[in-house]
């Protein structure tokens, strides 16, 4: 996605579309229903099949997604690279003396990647005035009772002939200003070394409202970086992701990721572009990179850990590489200028896929992975339409060429029209109003079966803030619904932003699926449509028909050949209620009642918040049925999921 538009689809116009669209006039009671709808189900019609991989997820650092948020680091900015440093992370704790001063020093560091660090000079201190530093977090530091944190720094000291005095790591309660969990670092020595420690909390409430103090307790001087605070995470994997938010996604039942982004993948300019090289390996050897959405990104969330991701969800990995285009309109010309990112993108496919008797795939192996990972697809490039010097064509094409060769069955994904190669799939990207999405449920149904697959790789309707609100579920729902009907040809899709921080600054762009604060989370209506779609779908699309419904009646039909099974998503976003009339042939009878799943709400406007997380979730309930007959009233402002088991 860019920041400069909401927007878009191939050929259409660029601008901003920002259609805030009320499904109906607002209702405070349930209108009369409309004369009843007829569908038609053949479920022994078979229209084509439906792609295994049709939902799935797509990230990027935007909203504070990984810093801050899926990656559970505590200490902001803890390498001391974002240009703001001295400014809102690290302050000095002093004491009456006034004994303490901190300095960033360029001239020293535990690694090439990280070659500066801070340098905190204590003066005047003692047991009862300690003096140092403290880091404010990421909106605070989330502690919950009774759990162990890791802590852990690089660190050097001036010794001066004497010993350097231990260095104090206490987490401290905002609002008491007493010490809730504390370690100290003992023996650091005048040469680079990494410390840790673990803290724990003990009866404690939870809360965000603390911060990180680092002190010495006599005169000294001290160098650090990399200075880490670290919840238990999901599958207690090391440098991992945080519990709820994983959770959440795997509440999604995906079955691919794409990963790193997005803008994220390209950088405002090329020197900034996500250089998988550089966030592989011990995180000493990472450097970090600005991040397109005008914060600093720590890069713990590398390439391997994006992976291993994939893994912890099972899902298939969809691989974006860099393309040759970065946002601020610089791209590398095709040829010889375009060579050493086409051979980059071959070095992380083999970092991703290759035996251990490789170079990269010996590298991953080092890191701590010798199983290879299998692509799904790989895709060159991120919404290069953006690009004036139209020069995505030629690039790639080159990279087609270089990848197909070594890599003869991997499929490649296009992320703008091209003519020089056929790709295997081509990326889609919408942002519109619900009344635009309702409008064009059709938009694949005349796609031609015979040109590239579609994988719509960021979509969401726009409205709501932060998170997307009930209209937005139905106009999500509604476009979904002509996804999946078209699943021949939209072969994966993914909602885009997935995350947002709820605090605030901690927005770049509205509306997103997920919110969260530092201690919880929650799911937008669209995440509860979402989830119902991925968990319920078959393997083919019958043959269906429809006839009397409103213009803003949605519905898909697929059917599960090893059960029986058919699931039918419907949505009604006007206010009125909407009589139907469901008739299945091809089967000899529907067996005991139908299961609905409902998302519902009397307002389109309503919505969940991290204050109200279930304010708006499915409700379960059954309506009975008769031989292969049913009869059923939607509610105005309604998504359902029918359940329906068949007999032959």
């Amino acid at each position: 996605m860019q920041s400069t538009q909401i927007l878009k689809r191939f050929g259409s116009p660029a601008g901003l579309m920002l259609t805030v669209f009320s499904l109906g006039s607002l209702a405070y009671g349930q209108p009369a229903a409309k004369p009843a709808a007829t569908l038609n189900i053949q479920v022994d019609k078979t229209e084509h099949s439906v792609s295994p991989t049709l939902y799935g997820m797509m990230t990027e650092e935007i909203n504070y997604s990984y810093d801050g948020g899926l990656y559970p680091e505590m200490v902001r900015n803890r390498t001391l690279r974002d240009p703001n440093w001295n400014q809102q992370d690290w302050l000095v704790v002093q004491n009456a003396s006034g004994g303490a001063k901190m300095d960033k020093d360029k001239t020293t560091g535990p690694s090439e990647a990280l070659n500066d660090s801070i340098k905190l000079t204590v003066t005047s201190a003692s047991p009862t005035e300690p003096a140092g530093l403290r880091n404010q977090g990421y909106w605070g530091y989330p502690l919950k009772p009774d759990m162990t944190y890791t802590f852990s720094l690089y660190a050097k000291g001036d010794l001066g002939g004497g010993t350097l005095s231990p260095l104090h790591v206490n987490l401290i309660n905002n609002k008491t200003g007493k010490s809730v969990a504390s370690a100290e670092i003992l023996g650091i020595g005048s040469d680079w070394k990494q410390y840790t420690a673990k803290l724990h909390t003990g009866k404690i409430e939870p809360s965000e409202a603390n911060h990180l103090e680092l002190t010495l307790t006599k005169p000294g001087t001290v160098w650090m970086t990399l200075v880490s605070v670290f919840p238990p995470t999901y599958k207690n994997r090391v440098n991992g992701n945080r519990i709820d938010l994983m959770e959440k996604l795997a509440g999604l039942h995906p079955a691919f990721l794409r990963f790193p982004g997005g803008n994220y993948l390209e950088g405002d300019h090329i020197s900034e572009r996500y250089q998988w090289k550089k966030t592989i390996g011990p995180l000493v050897d990472r450097p970090t990179h600005p991040s397109p959405w005008n914060y600093h990104s720590s890069d713990g969330l590398g390439l391997l850990e994006f992976l291993e991701w994939c893994e912890d969800l099972n899902m298939q990995n969809v691989l974006a590489v860099y393309g040759g285009y970065s946002m601020k309109q610089e791209h590398v010309a095709p040829g010889k200028d375009l060579e050493p990112y086409v051979q980059d993108a071959l070095d992380e496919i083999e970092y991703a896929t290759g035996g251990t008797d490789t170079r990269w795939g010996a590298e991953r192996a080092k890191d701590g992975h010798p199983a290879p990972f299998k692509l799904a697809y790989v895709e060159i490039g991120n919404e290069d339409w953006f690009d004036q010097s139209k020069s995505y064509d030629g690039r790639f094409t080159q990279f087609y060429d270089a990848i197909k060769k070594k890599y003869p069955d991997q499929k490649l994904i296009a992320t703008a029209p091209v003519t020089s190669r056929k790709p295997d799939v081509l990326d889609d990207h919408f942002y519109l109003s619900a009344e635009k999405y309702f409008d064009d449920i059709h938009h694949y149904d005349n796609f031609d079966r015979n040109g590239p697959k579609i994988f719509m790789g960021e979509y969401a309707t726009m409205e709501g803030s932060p998170t997307g609100d009930f209209g937005a579920a139905l106009g999500d729902a509604a476009w979904l619904t002509g996804v999946e009907r078209n699943s021949d040809v939209v072969v994966m899709s993914s909602y885009a932003p997935l995350l947002v921080n709820v605090h605030p600054g901690g927005m770049q762009w509205h509306p997103d699926l997920i919110g969260y604060d530092g201690l919880s989370s929650y799911g937008s209506p669209s995440y509860y449509v979402l989830s119902l779609f991925a968990a319920h779908v078959g393997d083919e699309v019958p043959a269906s028909t429809m006839t009397g419904a409103g213009p803003r009646v949605a519905y898909s039909v697929t059917h599960q050949a090893s059960t029986g099974k058919v699931f039918l998503k419907i949505v009604n976003g006007v206010p009125t209620p909407q009589d139907l009339e469901i008739d299945l042939s091809g089967v000899s009878a529907i067996a005991g009642p139908a299961k609905v799943t409902r998302l519902h709400a009397l307002s389109p406007v309503d919505t969940n918040t991290i204050t109200d997380p279930r304010h708006i979730v499915p409700v379960e309930s059954t309506i009975p049925t008769t031989g292969t007959k049913l009869k059923h009233t939607i509610p105005g402002y309604s998504f359902e999921l029918i359940e329906l088991d068949t007999k032959k």
